[in-house]
């Protein structure tokens, strides 16, 4: 069972950097695409990066693009979500999450593909 704990959310002002981090249980790791998903107040839980198991690929919503950067350690089952330029919008729950499906051949970007989930961490960003 795969079991996810994520960190590194808190209070900047708008401009500023954060990097979330998300620890990852389990030997196979490195066999699920891994993503990352917000969830803002009365909203719902919305993409937005994704990076394969494989490491080859990723994908971003359009709104982070070039500000956000996700990557992942094999080694030692951690997936980041590194977030730049951040934005008073950008205020949300983050969320990891580990695609259901082992060694999927395409990246997965939609909350139905994905099966395993953290608790989330507050970020929110003033203005």
């Amino acid at each position: 069972q795969v079991q996810l704990q994520e960190s590194g959310g808190g209070l900047v002002q708008a401009g500023g950097s954060l990097r979330l981090s998300c620890s990852a249980s389990g030997r196979t790791f490195s066999h699920y695409s891994m993503g990352w998903f917000r969830q803002a107040p009365g909203k719902e839980r919305e993409f937005v990066a994704a990076i394969m198991w494989s490491g080859a690929i990723a994908n971003y919503q359009d709104s982070v693009r070039g500000r956000f950067t996700i990557s992942r350690d094999n080694a030692a089952n951690k997936v980041y979500l590194q977030m730049d330029s951040l934005k008073p919008e950008d205020t949300a729950v983050y969320y990891c999450g580990a695609d259901s499906t082992r060694l999927r051949s395409r990246l997965a970007v939609t909350k139905l593909e994905y099966g395993y989930w953290g608790q989330g961490t507050q970020v929110t960003v003033s203005s």
